[in-house]
């Protein structure tokens, strides 16, 4: 061995001895022929598991090169890449010729790849099926240069997996062809919500091997887990291999569209008829030939095919070319070699009567050979194989769970599993530690079928087993056994028909907290799905209620770090059982010092959405209205067009439309028609009336049609469609003629949406080419092309972004697009981008429409919401909630007084605009004032409607509203004094109102522009306000009596009163002009003018003592200064966006300041140094560190706690820098927040207007 090589075991030899498993590597070895048996024997024969170590390291020191490779090798195979890498460095050089020999011809470098890909190990007896394997890797050298998919196919049990596995295991293919690796998941029958957690695993292990920042969190959807793997493999793997494995149906196959090469095992040829990409196919139908079936034998028992005894062609006969049979009677005849005659014959009995018989498999030979291997195990561990019958299909478990299932110690357990393994009665993947065991399909149907009277009893004991290992509390960490029990604890529950225990767990707040932190919350949703029906004989109420609590902050729960759940739960109605368990735990942390706010002034969160459908039972992918609007037409999963009263949601069509998913359907201008189109390639025309087929348009497109619309207007019918084709794949079709009359060529890749423009002179179109297209119908000519990509600079130049869907404006004018998280609105004459609607980055829209009779545009989005946007203000104005799971459709009615969405929660919801549109809360505006006053609150703001609203007490309670007022209100203040409130205006007007009489006091004018903010002094005598015309006004407001403060050159935004050493009293303002002045108040003097900054100053403030002030600017720096010598103190740097708010502690020791990236900085105002940073975690959904610009800093009265608004509310410690709680508001940009003197009760409105009144939980019991 090369003196380097050596070396390195030496250096490695203490981590080596404590981790490996001598017995799983030497198998290895021994199959490379660097270790003898004997030897094999000497290191077994040591008592403990170290020690059978460091003797396997002691005979590898005195052996050669090939030793090393081999033991490096073994290492990756049994997944111990963390060691495997600390030898990598000191490989020994081979020459490609030494490099091939290991392993039957497998390089180290192609064992590293399949390893960390997780290709699954060949079995333990493997024969080579050199025909088969020639065609696999044959056709995978067709997907050299282009993306595409081999399928190999075949009944169950024929070998198509190790197949696959075999195919890739060739030094030349992975070199030549698939050098970015290969990825293999084993996929199963599945639900949407588990083939959600195989596609988060594949996430996972891609972006582990890519660099990044901060890990991404995991896709919440399907939709949002196949854009990114699309996203992963085109910009980090362009050229790996992606094998699905034991594919079912072609929805899951379509979740993996994703532009990439796949190799798929399936037992349905057709199944890659539903996608995208050149395909091949490899049929293995026979299973093994007979000289195949009798090489395996052979080697199970040790012996040459020629001395095999006669009976063994009879078996081999007998075992139908099942590799699975074939290797159980293998395995047993290596134990018992004497038994050919004997095994035979139980072969040829025909004692098992299947209740549930296969179509593509005779069963058995399989049950003879499952029953002759369990009766030669002990008694015990037939009863332990027995349990196996409670595992679902093609999962996976770690032997943890199994110690627990059999309450034996983890050691006794890998005893019995690797016994199991031997003799093929179960399969280890130890592609990952701890290694996870698994059985074949027909195994576990096998089992299923024997203990079908015992399964109940057996889900049972996984239950009492369960609860005995986890008396104390649930599994904590994110292992794999902690993950097996959040999974699949409910189905054991369900399928024991244990419904109490199921009812405990499901509705415990607890369980869901650690299930979503683990799993996410798309999983979860789908278990009060699943299992509803058992959850609602206990209480259907409670179950919704947890239900609506996960829908509704589904996407909050997909945030890391993680939010709590307790604080979440705490924003549910007060008759909601969530709210009942969050208020017991809030106030118990309470007592223990932690803090949460309780949101006292709550509606009722009632559901908005005037009727709920549920007319198909799959997702709704499509809903849309009729030309009149009189009737609602939906499609989606089901394969079924369902047609119904928009009124009452009464039936009146329920036709089976098509032969796979329904993706898209529309009505005919007259209404008399409508058409849909589907994943099964053709588009079909219908008679509304009868429910009759009217026309059929097949053949044309070759891939799934993703959206069909027919023209506005009866003055020319056309049909549109666009599909997934890579050319031809937008049409117009007349609906008098067979074929297509048009085709519109220009997009080179999939086209998601297809809409005409409002007098039908253009179609646009969307593509996953990252364009928007403008064609002229009458030519079918493209006319314009929107550069989508263009607008996401951040987006690899090889990854196109999706652009979604798009909708003309009401007059034609302009067009809106969606594409990830955003709307855009141009002008279609000139092709400007006018408007961009930024949503939460967590989120993507799925689809937009604007409304046919006003500005406010509709957003269906990935997290379950509905939202309404004023196109003009460009402002959210309302959020529809309810939904339980992805939106991915949203329409207005003709007249647009009703908006309907679609999801994949089964449901159609109908909103009434104005309602929704004026609903927010009370939709107040951000700019209000409070007074607290020992336990009572006054709170005033302007509403949407420009009126004056007071509210009151804790609740919120609204007291006073005053009539709509003609120039809009731009700020308010209370008179501490007097029954009173000041409102400026927009036109510089300044009103003081009576309250609650609503009679004015005073209208002062004077200001020529808008008043931005207003204030009264303590005595009430005075008010100050400041406006856009660069001054400052002091009225003597009974009077009418004003001082004008000039001298500012930009508009005054705000100001503060300030005690100076001076008697008389003083006034700080601050400009945009980067100045701040003091004033005297009593003469109007300008007392002090400073050149602050170089940019616009956006805050200041004084310390408690009066000696210094602060001021915050948009050069991106804050600054101290003194309040005798006028003279800066300390310059603070540091920050990288403008610092947009400052505060001094109430000891005047400290100052915060806050920036538009979401930063909070902590100064010492001692000596100006920084003393902390907030907010340094990952960037939130709004890209921040949070949600937006921080606005408004207040420290406690004992300087502990820091408050902050942004996107939504943070309270800090102070002295760790670290978050204590955040209240996720359901609207964000919150402007500021007012603090009761003893820091125990916020108030604060968001921008759609909602009103917050915050009190922080108290300890104690209820």
């Amino acid at each position: 061995m090369e003196a380097r090589a050596r070396s390195c075991l030496l250096r490695s030899r203490a981590t080596l001895e404590q981790d490996i498993k001598a017995s799983y590597l030497m198998d290895h070895m021994i199959s490379d022929g660097v270790l003898t048996g004997d030897e094999e024997e000497r290191v077994l024969s040591k008592p403990t598991r170290r020690e059978q170590a460091a003797a396997l390291l002691e005979v590898l020191l005195r052996k050669d090169n090939r030793a090393y490779i081999s033991f490096y090798n073994a290492l990756i195979r049994e997944s111990y890449g963390d060691l495997a890498s600390l030898l990598h460095n000191d490989l020994p050089q081979l020459s490609p010729e030494g490099e091939k020999s290991y392993s039957n011809g497998i390089s180290p470098t192609v064992h590293a790849i399949l390893s960390e890909g997780g290709v699954p190990q060949r079995p333990v007896v493997f024969v080579n099926r050199p025909t088969l394997l020639n065609k696999v890797q044959e056709k995978l050298y067709k997907l050299q240069n282009v993306v595409g998919w081999v399928t190999v196919f075949g009944m169950a049990g024929s070998g198509k997996s190790v197949l696959a596995a075999e195919a890739v295991r060739d030094h030349a293919l992975i070199k030549e062809c698939f050098p970015d690796g290969v990825h293999w998941l084993s996929v199963g029958q599945c639900e949407r919500a588990d083939l959600l957690v195989r596609m988060q695993s594949l996430c996972f292990r891609l972006e582990q091997r890519q660099i990044s920042d901060s890990p991404l969190r995991p896709p919440s959807s399907v939709e949002e887990a196949k854009e990114r793997l699309r996203f992963l493999m085109l910009r980090g793997f362009p050229r790996a291999l992606l094998i699905l494995d034991d594919v079912w149906d072609s929805y899951t196959l379509r979740a993996f569209d994703i532009q990439c090469r796949v190799l798929l095992t399936t037992r349905n040829r057709s199944l890659t008829d539903c996608v995208s990409g050149q395909r091949f196919s490899v049929p293995v139908e026979s299973g093994l030939d007979e000289e195949k079936a009798l090489e395996i034998l052979a080697l199970y028992v040790n012996q040459k095919l020629h001395n095999l005894p006669e009976q063994a062609r009879s078996i081999v006969k007998e075992c139908k070319g099942s590799p699975l049979v074939v290797s159980l009677i293998g395995a047993l005849l290596r134990e018992f070699p004497e038994r050919w005659g004997y095994y035979l014959r139980q072969l040829q009995k025909k004692q098992f009567q299947r209740i549930r018989k296969s179509s593509s498999y005779d069963y058995e030979a399989l049950d003879q050979a499952m029953d002759a291997s369990l009766q030669v195990l002990k008694e015990e561990h037939r009863e332990l194989y027995k349990d196996l019958s409670v595992l679902e299909k093609d999962v996976k478990v770690p032997a943890k769970v199994l110690s627990v299932l059999w309450g034996k110690e983890l050691e006794d357990v890998e005893d019995v599993l690797q016994e199991f393994v031997n003799k093929s009665l179960l399969f280890r993947d130890c592609n990952q530690r701890p290694y996870l065991y698994y059985l074949h399909d027909l195994q576990l149907d096998f089992l299923t079928e024997q203990n079908r009277s015992q399964l109940a009893e057996l889900h049972s004991k996984v239950i009492r087993q369960y609860q005995q290992a986890y008396s104390k509390s649930l599994p904590t960490s994110a292992d794999v056994a902690s993950l097996y029990w959040y999974r699949f604890l409910p189905h054991h529950m369900a399928r024991a028909g244990l419904s109490k225990e199921l009812y405990s767990l499901m509705f415990s707040l607890d369980w869901v907290k650690n299930k979503a932190q683990i799993m996410g919350s798309a999983h979860l949703i789908n278990d009060y799905v699943e299992y509803g029906a058992i959850l609602d004989q206990e209480n259907s109420e409670v179950r919704l209620q947890f239900q609506e609590f996960l829908s509704l902050n589904g996407h909050q729960l997909e945030q890391r770090p993680f939010p709590d759940v307790v604080q979440l739960a705490l924003s549910q109605p007060h008759g909601s059982e969530v709210y009942r368990q969050a208020l017991l735990q809030a106030k118990e942390r309470a007592n223990r010092g932690q803090l949460y706010l309780e949101w006292v002034n709550k509606s009722n969160l009632e559901s908005l959405s005037r009727l709920v459908l549920h007319p198909h039972q799959n997702s709704v992918y499509y809903a849309c209205f009729s030309r009149d609007g009189s009737k609602i037409a939906s499609c989606g999963a089901s394969k079924t067009l369902r047609v119904f009263k928009s009124t009452s949601g009464e039936k009146l069509q329920e036709i089976l439309a098509h032969d796979d998913e329904v993706l898209c359907c529309a009505f005919s201008p007259d209404d008399r028609h409508i058409a849909t189109c589907s994943s099964d390639r053709k588009v079909k025309v219908w008679n509304v009336e009868k429910g009759t087929l009217l026309r059929v348009f097949e053949d044309e497109h070759e891939e799934q049609i993703n959206h069909c619309q027919f023209t506005n207007t009866n003055r020319r019918v056309l049909l549109a469609t666009c599909s997934n084709d890579k050319i031809i794949n937008t049409k117009l079709w007349n609906l008098n003629k067979p074929t297509s009359q048009n085709t519109m060529f220009g997009h080179m890749e999939p086209v998601n949406h297809c809409c005409f423009s409002p007098d039908d002179t253009y179609l646009a179109t969307s593509s996953n080419d990252g364009t928007l297209k403008l064609f002229e119908v009458q030519s079918a000519n493209e006319w314009k092309s929107i550069d989508i990509n263009s607008f996401f600079p951040e987006n690899d130049d090889e990854t196109s972004v999706m652009v979604k869907c798009s909708t003309w404006s009401a007059d034609g004018t302009h067009i809106f697009c969606a594409a990830k998280n955003t709307v855009f609105m141009f002008d279609v004459e000139t092709q400007d981008m006018l408007l961009e609607i930024r949503t939460s980055r967590l989120s993507t829209v799925q689809y937009c429409q604007a409304c046919p009779n006003s500005q406010l545009l509709a957003l269906a989005l990935s997290h379950y919401t509905v939202e309404l946007w004023d196109f003009e203000a460009n402002k959210k104005m309302a959020e529809c909630s309810g939904h339980l799971s992805w939106v991915p459709c949203v329409q207005f009615s003709p007249n647009g007084s009703l908006l309907l969405s679609s999801s994949d929660d089964q449901t159609i919801r109908l909103w009434e605009t104005e309602r929704v549109h004026t609903s927010s809360a009370v939709a107040l505006k951000r700019d209000f004032d409070v007074v607290f006053n020992q336990d009572d609150i006054t709170v005033v703001a302007a509403d949407s409607k420009n009126r004056l609203q007071v509210r009151s007490g804790l609740t919120g309670a609204l007291v006073f509203e005053s009539v709509k007022q003609k120039s809009r209100i731009r700020c308010t203040c209370i008179c501490r004094q007097a029954q009173a409130v000041a409102l400026g205006m927009e036109d510089g007007a300044l009103q003081v109102l009576e309250v609650p009489s609503g009679n004015t006091l005073a209208t002062l004018l004077g200001h020529t522009k808008t008043i931005h903010h207003c204030l009264f002094t303590e005595d009430g005598q005075t008010l100050i306000t400041s406006s856009e015309d660069t001054t400052v006004r002091v009225w003597r407001w009974r009077t009418g009596e004003c001082l004008v403060l000039e001298g500012h050159k930009e508009p005054v935004r705000k100001f503060h009163l300030v005690g100076f050493s001076s008697s008389s009293p003083a006034l700080l303002s601050w400009s945009f002009d980067g100045t701040a002045k003091v004033w005297d108040l009593s003469s109007g003097k300008k007392l002090q003018d400073l050149e602050c900054h170089h940019g616009a100053v956006l805050s200041a403030d004084i310390s408690p003592d009066g000696q210094v002030f602060s001021t915050a600017s948009a050069d991106k720096t804050a600054k101290v200064w003194s309040c005798t010598s006028w003279e800066m103190v300390f310059l603070l740097k540091g920050h990288k966006a403008c610092v947009r708010s400052c505060r001094f502690s109430w000891d005047g020791k400290r100052l915060a300041t806050g920036d538009d990236n979401g930063e909070i900085r902590l100064w010492n105002m001692l000596n100006g140094s920084l003393l902390k940073i907030c907010s340094r975690e990952s960037k939130d959904s709004m890209d921040s560190c949070h949600g937006g610009w921080v606005t408004d800093l207040h420290f406690s009265p004992d300087n502990k706690v820091l408050v902050s608004t942004g996107g939504y509310i943070k309270w800090w410690s102070v002295e760790r820098g670290e978050a204590l709680q955040t209240f996720y508001t359901t609207g964000a940009n919150l402007k500021r927040i007012h603090v009761s003197p003893d820091f125990k009760t916020f108030v604060t409105i968001d921008n759609i207007g909602i009103l917050y009144i915050l009190k922080q939980v108290e300890g104690g019991q209820l």
